[in-house]
């Protein structure tokens, strides 16, 4: 069974000659433990283009040291990774496929396989406060590495890394970094050992030229791009079932979708049209799952909010029998699709569509002269669906066009700040509104097969008639709702 665990880390060069200064002193530091020496060797797997390299990944068998074992460490945030650990068992040529799944989203089916080894010798020193605690732990290492692509030779390097221990801070890390540069020791411009190691290979693409984001093409891009980052960290969340990684997902999945639609002037829509279908279906794969934890969550809370004595029967229980082999399978099959090489299509259209997007004329005029006039072409489309919005199916029509314009409005909000930021989110609460009552149209036949199954079963349901009853209530109060909140939403404006 694998670990997970979040560490905080730097890493600086520290040339020689160069000295590991007295870490002593320093505020909430009661004494410095060690040095104590590991020998440690790592064996790294990746695919022959080493694309979990250059996606900041990193996946290795380690001996020696008190972790030994499988890492893989995921990005994370600034200086952070999480790392997820399996036990070492035997040497293999290739991971074991729990930690294969979390990389899929990079090695798209491609082999797995040995890339480098890594030899370590460590000193180590740990931070300690007056309870003994740990707040950094400080290692210098000697580091040999040969690269197992071909016949080269060992490259050798001294480095030192500090890790943020459980009772520290990022302001101990600063001031420790501060003593290091006293002593000539600076930042490393590689995060990993692997990266420095491989980085003639690693380093082969040549980076976007910059631009001033002044363009509409610039703004778009820098949309997608962000989008494209979110599915990609979201996606071994959903293998691994952690809180609300569907939901992300499936959102980074619509916005990207809805930017190309809403935008189609600016990056050429015949070109994206096989893409935006695309990520429709993945959207569909992943809000199987999504409905059901919503609809569960909803039942369960709406149930809590009850005088118990309107509670009869095993509700609760009889909830769990429903949604959790129905959720099981849900997740089964997202992760089977995230499997499947229409993914990996899908997820190589999103590399190439960031790489090069097919921009049109338009995408070279300012962005403040041209999203303007589309997010007023997204309102219109709105307005249209809302204004004729008079029972459950156009009802949702109105709220899928409201999301289209909250994400046209997100889209431009690096432009034009806080009025985009004001906008964005008057439409989220039309948008929500919609939400609820959309919600509330999918529970309400899933409550009746949940009361009519309790009575078969010679139980009572007596509760999920009732929820259905507030369930009809409060749609009814939406829609009352909904004419008074469209009319107060006005029109964009951005100019």
């Amino acid at each position: 069974m694998s670990t997970s665990v979040h560490e905080t880390e730097r890493k600086y060069e520290a040339p020689g000659g160069t000295a590991l200064p007295d870490l002593s002193g320093l505020p909430g530091v009661a004494a410095v433990a060690g040095p104590e020496e590991q020998r440690l060797e790592a064996v790294y797997y990746d695919t022959s283009d080493l694309r979990l390299a250059r996606a900041g990944l990193t996946l290795r068998r380690r001996t020696g040291g008190d972790d030994a074992g499988w890492h893989l460490k995921l990005p994370a945030g600034v200086d952070t990774r999480e790392e997820v650990r399996l036990p070492p068992g035997r040497a293999a040529k290739h991971p074991p496929k729990q930690l294969g799944s979390l990389v899929q989203v990079h090695a798209r089916g491609r082999e797995l396989a040995p890339v480098a080894r890594i030899q370590t010798t460590r000193q180590r020193r740990q931070l300690v406060d007056d309870k003994g605690r740990l707040l950094v732990e400080v290692v210098e290492d000697l580091v040999s590495g040969q690269s197992l692509a071909d016949d080269s030779s060992v490259d050798s390097w001294r480095e030192i890394e500090v890790e943020l221990g459980e009772r520290g801070d990022v302001a101990l890390l600063d001031r420790v970094e501060a003593r290091l540069a006293d002593a000539g020791i600076t930042r490393s411009w590689s995060s990993a050992k692997l990266g420095r190691l491989l980085a003639d290979r690693i380093a082969t693409t040549t980076p976007p030229p910059a631009t001033s984001g002044d363009s509409a093409g610039d703004v778009v891009l820098a949309y997608l791009r962000e989008q494209a980052d979110a599915l990609k960290l979201q996606d071994p969340r959903v293998r691994r079932g952690e809180d609300d990684a569907v939901h992300q997902m499936r959102v980074a999945t619509r916005r990207m979708r809805s930017a190309l639609q809403a935008f189609g002037t600016i990056v050429e829509r015949d070109d994206t049209r096989e893409l935006t279908d695309e990520l429709k279906w993945l959207a569909g794969v992943l809000g199987e799952a999504r409905d059901l934890e919503v609809l569960r969550t909803r039942f369960a809370d709406h149930v809590a909010a009850l005088d118990e004595d309107l509670v009869l029967g095993p509700v609760r229980a009889q909830l769990t029998r429903h949604f959790a082999p129905l959720e099981a399978a849900a997740h089964e099959a997202a992760v089977a699709a995230l499997d499947s090489g229409r993914y990996f299509a899908l997820l190589d259209a999103v590399d190439a569509l960031v790489a090069a997007p097919p921009f049109t004329p338009t995408a070279r005029a300012k962005a403040t002269k041209v999203l303007p006039d589309l997010v007023d072409k997204t309102y219109r489309r709105l307005a249209k669906r809302a204004e004729s919005a008079h029972d459950d199916i156009q009802l949702h029509e109105a709220r899928k066009a409201a999301k289209r314009l909250r994400y046209a409005v997100e889209v431009s909000e690096p432009r034009f700040g806080k009025r985009a930021a004001k906008y964005r989110k008057e439409v989220k609460a039309v948008q929500e509104l919609l939400g609820e009552h959309q919600d509330g149209v999918v529970a309400r036949p899933v409550l009746r097969e949940l009361g009519a199954k309790a009575q078969l079963d010679g139980e009572n349901g007596f509760t999920f008639g009732l929820l259905h009853g507030l369930e009809t209530a409060a749609a009814q109060r939406l829609e009352d709702r909904f004419p008074a909140v469209w009319r107060g939403l006005g029109k964009p404006k951005l100019r």
